[in-house]
């Protein structure tokens, strides 16, 4: 939670901890005042304040401007950092980014970004992964993934450098591929820091007004990290009965860092929630004995050592998870916060319950498509089912608001949140 601002009036104070005291109350399992309502807005932005998907990527002041208004008007319990969120275009850019394409950057102006689902790491690396996971970065994945790393890896290879070697080893920073590199990776650190300074001038702003995030830190499971950004969909799948010693043992090694960061960098927002968006967890896309074995391990010993730390997960579950349920609730109650896209939560309440707070889930299809009267019975038919029956949910879209979603749609949820719940 934003640390109190001598700008904050008493008011403002007030109905900010009253909001964020909700989220709390949920997730210790408590009864709240009332059911709180989330809101977590992407290139929905665009459509709201009448500017082009790459506008909204490029422009801090104008994407800032336009949360802050839609958060005045919606007023959220919580919401998610939207300076994060979407408006990278300028450091995409600067880095060179090769994994998404972005508004003007391969899609068009008005679409949204595009991840591109590729091997940027072979199957036979997995030893040397394995072995220096830092050298490899350097020496392969960070020139595959962002071209301001080019030329890094001709680097000298740091361990082995010592006493008057390490002298001699100096030589390898001044070639020319490496000079460039590092001067394109400084331009891009210059303009990562731009976009860090506006997300927390905004944040700041909005804590004044009143308003806390839901999260400042964000991490991945093991898996989903091997799967999305190294192995690629076919080659991961393939791992699964070619590599599958290797790929424990890395999935092992992997979750060893990644928790180490998670923490470090949640630690220093002050806020306690962690968003980790979950890709390769739904029912469809392995087998229960593979899920058991691959997936669920790694990640319930990574929500287990971010609970030691006293922080709190929020995993959202995407797509339909519903086979999963009485694997997951093996984690410490009233410590998570489970995010549910498109799993049946009446079904993940009356199983997960007494473990964790709910949030979602209203359906893409139907705030897209439908009305404000079929979103205001979709909001009473999870109150009614979840929250008037003892769950501990925070009422929000499936996966934040979609991008088409009608302004009156969205006006309707939160509209009908206060009506029916509380």
């Amino acid at each position: 939670m934003t640390a109190a601002s001598p700008t904050r009036t008493t008011d403002a104070k007030a109905a900010h901890d009253a909001r964020w005291r909700r989220v709390m109350d949920c997730v210790a399992l408590k009864q709240p005042d009332r059911m709180p309502v989330a809101m977590l807005a992407t290139f929905w932005l665009a459509k709201y304040g009448d500017i082009s998907h790459r506008q909204l990527m490029y422009d801090y002041d104008k994407t800032a401007e336009i949360a802050t208004r839609a958060i005045l008007e919606f007023q959220p319990d919580i919401y998610s950092p939207p300076i994060q969120g979407v408006t990278s275009g300028r450091v995409l850019e600067a880095a060179e980014f090769k994994q998404l394409q972005w508004p003007g950057h391969g899609v068009g102006d008005h679409q949204p970004f595009q991840y591109l689902d590729r091997e940027y790491m072979m199957a036979d690396e997995y030893d040397e992964f394995l072995f220096d996971p830092t050298g490899f970065y350097l020496q392969k994945y960070l020139p595959r993934v962002a071209g301001a790393f080019e030329g890094i890896q001709d680097m000298p290879v740091l361990p082995g450098l010592y006493y008057f070697r390490l002298l001699g080893g100096l030589r390898g920073f001044a070639k020319p591929g490496v000079r460039q590199a590092f001067e394109k990776i400084f331009k891009a650190a210059e303009e990562a820091e731009t976009m860090a300074a506006h997300h927390l001038a905004l944040t700041a702003k909005l804590a004044d007004l009143g308003f806390p995030t839901a999260y400042l830190s964000t991490g991945v499971s093991p898996y989903d990290y091997i799967a999305d950004y190294f192995r690629g969909a076919r080659g991961m799948m393939t791992d699964l009965y070619r590599n599958k010693d290797k790929l424990l043992q890395l999935l092992d090694k992997s979750r060893i860092f990644l928790t180490r960061a998670i923490i470090t960098t949640a630690k220093a927002t002050g806020n306690p929630i962690v968003f980790i968006p979950i890709h390769w967890a739904p029912d469809a896309f392995m087998s229960d004995k593979q899920f058991r074995e691959f997936w669920w391990p790694p990640f319930r010993q990574m929500l287990l050592d971010l609970i030691d730390a006293d922080l709190i997960p929020m995993p959202l579950w995407e797509a339909d998870c519903t086979k999963r349920l009485e694997i997951i609730k093996d984690v410490p109650p009233g410590k998570c916060i489970y995010w549910f896209e498109r799993t049946d939560m009446v079904k993940a309440f009356e199983v997960l319950g007494d473990v964790v707070a709910l949030r979602g889930n209203l359906s893409p299809s139907m705030m897209t498509t439908g009305t404000p009267a079929d979103v205001d019975a979709a909001v009473r038919h999870l109150v009614d089912n979840v929250f008037n029956k003892g769950g501990r949910l925070i009422l929000d879209c499936a996966f934040g608001i979609p991008d088409e979603t009608p302004v009156e749609n969205v006006r309707a949820m939160f509209d009908a949140a206060r009506k029916y719940g509380g």
